[in-house]
Parts: C-alpha cells; structure tokens; sequence
C-alpha cells in the first residue's frame, strides 16, 4: 500500500486482513508453505532492486546487502520451509499417572493478526526475517518499513503486493502519523526493532488493548580485551563487527573495555584492521557505508570532541561520510559512554582487568550483546556467570546472529522476547495445550467428594508418591 494513507484506510486494512485470517485460509499447511516459496521468489528474482534500493539508502555493497540482508532472510526462509511440518505438530506431553489414561499434547495455532516494524538499519532483513515466522505460524500481517530507508521501503512494497497474498500480507509505507495510526489499532501481536524511547510507546500503545509485544531493541554492546591470543585477529574481529553498515548495527560493539598492557597494541592493530578492509582512504571504497540521516550524522560527529581521534575522524557533510573512528581518553560520563553511538565510532577505554571490566558493565543497562575477546578459560567463565546480556560471545563480534538455533534477542533495556529458527515460528504461535481422557473408566472419581477418611488417605498418599 503506498502514500496517501489515513487512519480510516489504516482500519479498513486491519479490518479487511481480519476477516482473512477468520476465514481460516491461512491455517492451512498448504497455504503457509506457499507463501513461503512466494517470499522466496520475492528474494531471489527481487535481489537486484533490493540491493539496489539499499544502497541508495545506505550505500550497502551488494555482497554485505547479500551477507546482512537477502542471503541471511533466504537462510531463515529455506530453514522454516523444511521444519515447517514439523513445527506445526506440537509436542507430546507425559500424563502423570494419577490423571491416566489420558493423553496430552500442545498444539501450536497462529494468533491472528499482527503487525511488524522494521527500523531503517537492515531495512529487509529486521523487517522480512520476522515475517517468515509471521506467515509459517498462519498468521495475517502488516508490515509497516521505516521511512527514513524510503528506497528500500517503495521496493518492499511494492516486491509484496506483487509477490505475497494481498489477502494476507499490507505494506503500510509512511512516517509517525502512519504508525501512530497503526499502534491504535486492536492486534494480535506486536513485533517491533527500534530504539528504547519508540519502544516505551509501542508497549504503552500495547497495553491498551493487552496485545504481546516483542520488542527487539539496542543498546551499549561492549568487548572486553585482555591482550591475549592474536591481537591482529581481535582486531579484525572487532573492526568488521563494528563498521560494517558503518556502525548502524543494533549488536556492533559500541565501546571497548582494554588493559593497560593491551591498549596501545589494540589501537595500532585496529587502525590497521580499518586500512585492511577500507583502505587509507574508506571514502573511495565501495564497501563502506553512509550515515542514515545528516541528523543522524551531525549526532555522531558531535561526539568526536569527547576524546581523543586515535585513527579516523574525516567526516563530509554532503554525502553524511564519517571515517571509522577509534576514540581515547573518553569520560565514562560523557554521552559517547552513556548514550548508543550506532555509528562508527568506537571508544576506547582502559580498565585494570576482567574484574573491573565486569562491574564496569553490570552498572549500566544490560546489552544487546557482549563480546570477551580473551583465550583465558577463567576469564571467559567469569563473564558468562556474572554477567547479563542478551548474547554472549567469545572471541568473535556478531556472529550469533548466523546460527538459527540460538535466540536473538535482548534483555532488560535491550529488549524483550526472541525470535531466529523455531522461534520465530513459536513468537507469533500460541502454544494451545490440549488434554484428552476417555470416559472409561472414570479414574477421576478417586478424587471427587464426598472425602471420606479412606478416601484422604489413599488421595494423599498417591499424590504424595507419584510427586
């Protein structure tokens, strides 16, 4: 659906996708597995313009809108498309003994219709990955993309209505007001990637109609480094996790936690891990992005006059360039250690070691993500014992994300609930529990009144056994 909207179109659309859903079409194994090919046609024969659109919008090269963006949905897609039965089955359950005979199970049914959000940093990836599992579980579905990635969000549109079941799947393209128009409405879930301040307005929205939301949000990602183990390689590591979309990654380390005996070495080895994937010079590679937004730019820029420019720094205005920066002498009060960067530039702050590295991080927020580049199995243990975050991982930067099996998702202020693999099916599923006991012979009336002593005793001592 393009421009031009207004809150009665919006409710008409929710209104009209209902009624879909009620008609039962979707719930059929039939009709979600071929939306799923529809989706992957839509990927497949569509990749050109998609990467086209993304790097109008963010200057993404094909190869990382392929690694980020197509190429990381189709794994999501071609995974669902060959558990999807499986999935759909449930699970058996075991019937204690006191309740037998009797059999149970769950059964897994789609919740109606929902709505996703996607935010402008992987404009197709964190808008079309949730909605793989949105249409595996049978559900209806608005999309509504992010206006300030406007090439990326006309081509999902329209890819969408050519590709996907108009019945069942509305692009609603626009800014606040469209939103806003949206969140008024009645849903069945709520699915939202975005910052924390939208975010207490979705829920709040929510909450006025007690839809469930899953709100997959940000935060201050860190790494800490102890100077063990490779330090080109830790470098390169955490240049590429940090710079790719050029920084404009929910999960990209947002500051680094160093010892003193590593500090120097990590900075020469990082600014040499830029030149090795950038170049000397990032503003003539292909393969380096754009800032979203000059306000977004002139944010980011302010904060270089918080440290120390150890590598980086050049900046243009008129094509919102910021070389990939390594910040020193950062103040733990200032903004560029308080507040997301999400952009590239990348603090970098001493500590004594891991201990103080840990309470440094449990003082604030809980992040999205948390990176220990350390060889050291103690340490490792440490971190992963006293610490909270929504991902862990050791030695490598977002690379969590690539495996199916494990949730993605944060904790805390870096959001709540988890989607990837199953669970992206199971978030728009509820997990209908269903119990099944003949009628003979009626073992139940072992606990029926009139409670007579013999019948307390032998009840209690049954239950006490089998407990």
């Amino acid at each position: 659906m393009a421009s031009g909207l207004n809150r009665k179109n919006v409710t008409e659309t929710v209104e009209r996708l209902r009624n879909y859903f009620a008609s039962d079409a979707t719930r059929d194994f039939a009709w979600r597995r071929q939306q799923l090919d529809a989706l992957e046609r839509l990927l497949t024969e569509g990749a050109t313009d998609i990467e086209d659109a993304l790097r109008a919008d963010l200057h993404k090269h094909p190869t990382e809108s392929e690694i980020t963006e197509i190429g990381f949905v189709l794994a999501e897609l071609r995974l669902a498309k060959r558990k999807l039965r499986r999935w759909m089955r449930g699970s058996r359950e075991r019937v204690p003994l006191a309740l037998a005979p009797a059999s149970a199970r769950t059964v897994p049914q789609p919740l109606g219709t929902v709505l996703i959000v996607g935010p402008w940093n992987y404009p197709l990836q964190l808008l079309i990955a949730p909605l793989v599992g949105a249409l595996a579980a049978g559900n209806t579905v608005v999309i509504k993309p992010s206006e300030l990635a406007p090439a990326t969000s006309a081509v999902v549109a329209a890819l969408v209505e050519k590709y996907l079941d108009p019945a069942a799947v509305a692009v609603m393209e626009g800014g606040p007001e469209v939103s806003g128009w949206l969140l008024d409405q009645p849903w069945d879930h709520i699915f939202f990637t975005g910052g924390g301040r939208v975010a207490k307005i979705v829920a709040e929205k929510a909450a006025r109609h007690l839809t469930p939301v899953t709100l997959e949000l940000g935060g201050k990602s860190p790494v800490f480094v102890d100077g063990t183990g490779n330090m080109k390689s830790v470098a390169r590591r955490i240049a590429w996790a940090k710079f790719i979309n050029a920084g404009q990654t929910c999960v990209a380390p947002d500051y680094v936690l160093v010892t003193p005996d590593a500090q120097e070495r990590l900075q020469v080895e990082l600014a040499g891990a830029i030149r090795e994937l950038y170049g000397d010079d990032p503003s003539l590679s292909d393969d380096y992005g754009r800032i979203i937004s000059t306000d977004h730019y002139l944010r980011l820029t302010s904060m270089l006059r918080l440290g120390t420019v150890v590598s980086g720094g050049r900046k243009e205005v008129g094509t919102r360039y910021l070389e990939p920066t390594i910040l020193a002498d950062v103040l733990p009060t200032s903004t560029v250690m308080t507040e997301e960067i999400f952009g590239p530039v990348l603090p970098v702050v001493t500590v004594p070691d891991a201990e103080s590295a840990i309470a440094f991080i449990n003082q604030l927020d809980k992040p999205l993500a948390l990176y220990v580049m350390s060889t050291r199995r103690s340490v490792r243990r440490a971190f992963l014992e006293r610490t909270s975050s929504g991902a862990l991982d050791f030695n490598v930067g977002a690379a969590h994300l690539s495996v199916p099996g494990l949730p993605f998702g944060g904790v805390g202020a870096s959001g709540m609930g988890a989607y990837h693999g199953k669970r992206s099916f199971d978030v728009f599923s509820h997990q209908r529990a269903v119990l099944s006991k003949p009628l003979s012979p009626d073992t139940l009336r072992l606990i029926y009144p009139p409670y007579t002593p013999r019948k307390s005793k032998f009840v209690t001592a049954l239950l006490r056994r089998l407990s």
